[in-house]
């Protein structure tokens, strides 16, 4: 479903992605780790068309990011590390912009917004401005504006940063349950244990590089994620 194909991303002299292949298959929870400043995000941006990049190429579902952008993200659900939204409007406005944008019918969005809004708690803050709005509010927010139109592809930046257990909780199983019915995900995190019990593979990059990927039985043998991360971190 993802093919990241010898991807390079410089800024300056500097390769904040150096020639990175590996491919996510349908199906998949796969994490991508590393530590600040590893290209994580760089690479992230590359996959849902924000950032060009130097080299290389990315194909959602068989098409290429940078020569058919448009029909990859309408595939493509991204929840950034740091929601932007627009602050000025209500959360229910702007959950239907989104709507909009991906051509929901208005029969069709308003069941699916509920089921996520009251899943998240939020569904009494709907009519509310988002800029009175905590952190993990205007993650919930986000989340729910992405999930609305079915994405076959969710890609994540730091999801769980911000969110409340019981939230943290309902996006696990709404991400196997996702999976289950053949949608793929992507997504970086820090919460290595986290990872470690929900991800089918997973990559570690370093630098720029990519230094291991694989299964995670594969990556992490009989040693925790956390443990091998570390190793491979020194």
């Amino acid at each position: 479903m993802i093919e990241i194909r010898n991807v390079t991303k410089k800024y300056g002299d500097k390769k904040a992605i150096d020639d990175i292949s590996f491919k996510v298959e349908t199906g998949e929870i796969f994490a991508f780790i590393g530590h600040n400043g590893a290209g994580k995000t760089t690479l992230i941006k590359a996959m849902v068309g924000i950032h060009d990049f130097d080299e290389g190429d990315i194909l959602i579902d068989g098409k290429s990011i940078k020569t058919n952008p448009i029909e990859c993200k309408k595939k493509i659900a991204y929840i950034p590390d740091n929601p932007e939204l627009y602050e000025n409007m209500k959360a229910i406005d702007y959950i239907n912009f989104i709507c909009d944008m991906y051509e929901i019918p208005a029969s069709k969005r308003g069941a699916t917004i509920m089921k996520y809004a009251k899943m998240f708690e939020i569904e009494d803050a709907l009519m509310s401005p988002i800029n009175s709005f905590s952190h993990g509010m205007k993650q919930k927010v986000a989340l729910i504006s992405a999930l609305a139109h079915e994405p076959k592809v969710l890609i994540m930046d730091e999801p769980f940063v911000g969110l409340d257990p019981k939230a943290i909780f309902d996006m696990k199983e709404l991400m196997r349950d996702m999976v289950e019915h053949g949608g793929t995900i992507f997504f970086s995190t820090h919460i290595l244990d986290m990872a470690e019990k929900l991800c089918t593979r997973v990559a570690i990059v370093k630098k720029g590089k990519l230094i291991k990927v694989g299964s995670m039985k594969s990556v992490k043998g009989d040693k925790s994620l956390e443990k091998v991360f570390l190793e491979l971190e020194k």
